[in-house]
């Protein structure tokens, strides 16, 4: 905004304008917008915070009195500080960490097939389970990147979910697939991560 040789009456005046402009063109969008129910979201990209976002948004349903659960392809029983605040609502959120590490940790693609296989069988009977508000399958593009389980079985469980059910996928590199049916996709970008300076994970910021 250009403000030469205006006085401060006169800045405050366009200002107020402008403002009162855009929330015209914002209330007219928003009256448009009558669709409600189950969104099939998706975080992915090479940045980080995809699972953070996703646990922020369980941590909003829990304060909407919204039922959850949690389900994490690869990450084992591993103690992180958002695990122990959801634990604090069990009749709320049901957290299960069922993977065994990063493939490159376990080195058995039987073992990680194995596991994967029980994790999608245990989310597909909480994306079936009328009690659930929002399921969150962390870390499942992953699972698909490496095609432990088919991918046909995946997408179709995805998209005949519950009309009223919320499902967030998190992990890198989401197919195409998953993307075409999804409601919702963002893509973390990395522009500069720590661990190339030489930090490691730290509490409070990755676990």
């Amino acid at each position: 905004m250009k403000t030469d040789g205006m006085t401060e009456e006169q800045i405050n005046q366009r200002h107020a304008e402008k403002m009162a402009k855009k929330k015209a063109a914002r209330d007219k969008m928003i009256a448009t917008k009558t669709s409600t129910g189950g969104l099939l979201m998706v975080h992915t990209g090479k940045g980080k915070g995809k699972t953070t976002a996703a646990m922020g948004l369980a941590t909003r349903a829990i304060g909407n009195d919204m039922k959850i659960c949690i389900v994490q392809f690869v990450k084992g029983a591993w103690s992180t500080g958002e695990k122990k605040i959801l634990d604090q609502f069990p009749d709320q959120c049901v957290m299960k960490a069922m993977g065994e590490g990063f493939t490159w940790d376990t080195q058995d693609r039987e073992r990680d097939v194995a596991a994967a296989r029980a994790a999608w069988d245990y989310a597909k009977d909480a994306i079936a389970n009328p009690e659930y508000d929002m399921v969150i399958l962390d870390e499942l593009n992953i699972v698909m990147r490496y095609d432990y389980l088919p991918l046909e079985e995946i997408i179709s469980t995805l998209e005949n979910k519950p009309e009223e059910l919320h499902v967030v996928v998190t992990g890198r590199n989401a197919k195409e697939e998953l993307i075409e049916i999804a409601d919702m996709v963002t893509e973390m970008t990395q522009i500069k991560h720590h661990f190339r300076d030489g930090y490691k994970a730290q509490v409070g910021i990755e676990f």
